[in-house]
């Protein structure tokens, strides 16, 4: 009787042992603020995302629970659009800044946010250039002590509150090559390409990126490119969102910013009609104004600040 009681009390003790273990992580595991890549945390409270009506250039404000996030900062001739959009949504911080290339239409509002807004951060595609407006940012930077990392495919950066921001592109070997003495640049197909998550929804993020650098995109990350709103690739440009890349992405949304009656003619027919042939939702700066996407994670809304969808 002693023998069959010591059993089920070593029994009990076994299972409580294990119980306990299940409870916390080992003390050697360290923790991380970032969620593994294909991973997403759950969602909280709501997400804006605005695409700014800048004229040309592009300038995107991310707003989720914990941080405003700021993807390009329009042209320099849009500075002062710039400055009233993001007064008119609030932002006196900006926890991070994301320049997707060292183009103009890129990067020139960098001088307003860093001289009138609190920035935290500021990530790049990671390669050199001899464009003024970099050199004078990084200038910036330097002198008001601000972080500046590179990002390259297979970051995961966390924007809080559930919200996350995976790196599709550049590769660090695109990068490396980018570093060596002779190397010639090619700023739209070294952009940086990354998917925002945020619980069930998506939205894909690709600067000016072309068919040259979308290929590799779906080459190396294929199922992990869905999203339902894309950010449309160089304005809209029939040098972006090939076949291939939106048959990956299956987006429902496009958006497109682009100023009115620009020189280049942007969107292009040509990607019109694949959004079309798609039945996308589109919605353009030059017609809309700023949009704005907001989500709970589950479903999001799109609202035009004039007109309507095309």
């Amino acid at each position: 009787m002693r023998k069959k009681i010591g059993m089920i009390l070593g029994a009990v003790l076994l299972v409580a042992a294990l119980l306990a273990g299940c409870g916390k992580a080992p003390a050697d595991t360290a923790a991380s603020s970032q969620p593994a890549a294909g991973t997403t945390a759950a969602a909280e409270g709501n997400l804006v995302v605005k695409m700014l009506n800048v004229g040309q250039g592009d300038a995107i404000l991310i707003q989720t629970p914990a941080q405003t996030v700021l993807i390009d900062t329009s042209d320099l001739d849009e500075r002062d659009k710039l400055r009233q959009e993001l007064k008119k949504a609030g932002v006196t911080k900006i926890d991070k800044v994301i320049l997707t290339h060292p183009h103009a239409d890129h990067i020139g509002g960098m001088e307003v946010v860093l001289s009138e807004f609190e920035v935290k951060e500021v990530y790049d595609n990671g390669m050199p250039s001899t464009s003024k407006i970099y050199l004078g940012y990084m200038k910036q930077l330097k002198a008001k002590g601000i972080a500046h990392k590179a990002l390259k495919a297979g970051d995961v950066l966390d924007f809080g509150g559930g919200a996350s921001f995976h790196v599709y592109a550049p590769t660090e070997s695109h990068q490396q090559e980018g570093r060596q003495k002779g190397y010639k640049h090619d700023p739209n197909n070294e952009s940086v390409v990354g998917k925002l998550v945020f619980g069930e929804f998506a939205m894909m993020f690709t600067g000016d990126a072309e068919k040259k650098e979308e290929e590799p995109i779906v080459g190396g990350f294929g199922g992990e490119l869905k999203a339902q709103v894309l950010k449309a690739g160089h304005h809209g440009s029939k040098t972006s969102s090939s076949k291939e890349f939106l048959r990956a992405v299956q987006p429902e949304t496009a958006l497109i910013s682009c100023g009115a009656g620009n020189d280049y003619g942007h969107p292009h027919k040509e990607t019109m009609k694949k959004y079309k042939a798609l039945h996308l939702k589109i919605f353009e700066t030059d017609k809309n104004g700023t949009i704005t996407v907001s989500t709970d994670g589950k479903t999001y809304t799109v609202t035009p600040e004039q007109g309507e969808q095309q």
